[in-house]
């Protein structure tokens, strides 16, 4: 029996044109260990993975880089196989399209493909417009007029910064893994480096210290770590890292940030808790929307089991953001983003316990969805690093009480203006939702009224602070400038409606063209003016999407505007022509 077994296993080999061949499949990369290895990065010590998800986002704008292989396929390597290729396997590197340009001017000025994103070191380091515009930018920061310069030597900057990062990884220089011996806040050493005035030498050269000391024990443990991976032995460079991360803790055991800090920070970064926010909103807002006529209480009970849940997952976002960094999460564009999509759904959730009349349901899900979306999508225009505060910022009372308060109310705004588009929507519709657009009007007045006190209150705060910091309570500075412009726009809505200048109607339209003034006063000044003490905001990018926007809102009041005029004229011509003509001139007698 058995040998009629291997006729046949012959056989159907033979028929079959060969064995079969088992392609095993490859080893990933242990990211668990790789978590537990620190890197001091913009002063903070982070996980090896968040350096790499961080690196990567820099350079290419991508969390997974698209690499060709030698047989024509894509495969796309992760953040770790990223640096961990650049800095031990750099062969080849400078050939591969890995740092993006997106910008559309720079690209034809090079002469660049401009549908084209990523781009090779060689390509983008040889051009020389690059560094006819460096040199413009640094005399113009020279002569202290950054304020002057363009968009193009901007973007320039931001390219020539993303080249160095490359240099840096390929060489060694960003990858400070040796922890400084003597002090917390001292910096730390890359394999090339000597710690300034220690004397120690950290270095794989380790004949320059005896076997016994733990700076020999580190770089022979660094040396098998790296010819593991050189080699392409991925197995052997998973089981030497947990080794190698002790013996780089044995170094400066006191000042190594602890494995259950570095891997809280991983858990973090892998969880994504506000992606999962806006996914809980979205299941939320749909469910809501699919039954508004039928099954509305199980609905109404599934949505605010979501909604709950989205609160759950951005609270877990923000404590962890706290933790890691010490600091309240409101410090960069990306945090103020994802703070107002929370603000929003806050505020939206109590005034819903309140009424419970699901538009406000309706507005705070639709802002928050839209705000995180566009947090978890533009992570080159909303950088997602936590980074120390910069010196002006580092109050942590005032910071708390000034720029939590004035976040707030745009979040208030946000919902304002979410529920200004329900109710111009309903508009449309003339008599058929009359009673249902009252209540929206009235509750658009009840959440500008939250929106007023938080910005009122923060503007104020503001001046305290400007005073604490640089001794004088206002200075006209952009900011401050149109933060009190934000103010007025509401106060004069607000004061309108009270005084009769107009009604619900009014107030809808204002809701949602007084928040073109938050959006200026948000990220106008601090991406399109770019002046002003408030340096710490500065960036640049998103100008197109935020112009979109703007533009689609006046486009669609226009449009509101002129229906709800031309309706009312046919009514009113509708009106006088279905009148007796006796019926004018008796009310004319009268």
């Amino acid at each position: 029996m058995r040998f009629m077994t291997k006729v046949l296993t012959m056989l159907g080999i033979i028929l079959l044109g060969g064995a079969p061949v088992l392609r095993a499949e490859p080893v990933a990369l242990d990211t668990d260990a790789l978590a537990t290895l620190a890197v001091q990065d913009h002063g903070r010590k982070k996980p090896f993975t968040t350096f790499a998800q961080e690196t990567l986002l820099t350079m290419s704008g991508t969390s997974a880089l698209p690499v060709e292989q030698a047989d024509g396929s894509v495969v796309k390597l992760s953040p770790e196989e990223v640096v961990l290729d650049l800095w031990f396997k750099p062969e080849g590197w400078d050939d591969k399209p890995i740092i993006m340009l997106n910008f559309l001017e720079l690209k034809k000025k090079f002469g660049l493909p401009l549908d084209q994103k990523l781009f090779s070191f060689n390509e983008l380091i040889k051009q020389p417009l690059l560094g006819e515009l460096l040199d413009e930018a640094q005399k113009l920061r020279q002569a202290d007029k950054a304020d002057s310069l363009t968009s193009l030597q901007k973007e320039a900057e931001h390219l020539g910064e993303r080249l160095r990062m490359f240099q840096d990884v390929v060489n060694g220089q960003k990858q400070t893994i040796f922890p400084n011996p003597i002090s917390a806040e001292g910096r730390w050493g890359t394999i090339q480096d000597e710690v300034p005035g220690t004397g120690i030498w950290l270095t794989a050269n380790t004949d320059l210290r005896s076997p016994d000391s733990p700076e020999y024990h580190a770089g022979q443990k660094f040396t098998v770590w790296y010819q593991a991976y050189r080699g392409g032995d991925i197995t052997a460079f998973n089981a030497q890292t947990p080794q190698v991360v002790e013996s780089l803790r044995a170094l400066a055991p006191q000042f190594y940030p602890a494995a259950s800090t570095l891997q809280f920070e991983y858990n973090y970064m892998t969880l994504h808790p506000f992606r999962w926010a806006w996914i809980s909103y979205l299941c939320a807002l749909l469910i809501l929307s699919l039954t508004a006529l039928w099954a509305k209480t199980i609905g109404y009970r599934l949505t605010w089991a979501l909604v709950l849940a989205g609160l759950g997952f951005e609270i877990y976002g923000f404590a962890c953001r706290i933790i890691i960094s010490g600091r309240p999460p409101v410090t960069n564009m990306y945090e103020t983003v994802i703070w107002v999509s929370f603000g929003a759904m806050l505020f939206a959730t109590i005034l819903e316990s309140i009424y419970r009349k699901r538009y406000f349901f309706y507005a705070g899900l639709s802002a928050s969805v839209l705000a995180l979306i566009v947090a978890d999508s533009q992570p080159t225009i909303l950088d997602a690093s936590i980074n120390p505060l910069t010196a002006v910022l580092r109050n942590n009372m005032w910071l708390t009480i000034h720029v939590l308060t004035i976040v707030s109310s745009y979040a208030a705004f946000a919902l304002t203006a979410a529920l200004g588009h329900i109710a111009l929507t309903m508009s449309l519709w003339g008599k058929r939702y009359a009673t249902a657009l009252g209540e929206v009007q009235f509750f658009i007045y009840r959440a500008m009224q939250i929106g007023v006190l938080l910005l009122a209150a923060g503007t104020i705060l503001g001046g305290v602070w400007a005073n604490y910091s640089w001794g004088r309570f206002w200075g006209w500075d952009p900011k401050e400038t149109w933060a009190l412009v934000t103010l007025l726009c509401y106060l004069a809505l607000l004061h309108g409606r009270l005084a009769g200048w107009w009604r619900g109607f009014g107030l809808s339209v204002g809701s949602v063209v007084c928040f073109l003034s938050v959006m200026m006063s948000w990220y106008g000044v601090n991406f399109v003016l770019g002046k002003g003490l408030h340096s710490y905001g500065f960036g640049t990018g998103g100008f197109s999407y935020v112009a979109c926007f703007a533009v689609f809102e006046v486009i669609f009041v226009a449009f509101v505007l002129w229906w709800n005029r031309k309706h009312a004229t046919a009514k009113i011509a509708s009106t006088a022509v279905s009148r007796k003509p006796d019926e004018g001139l008796a009310g004319q007698g009268a």
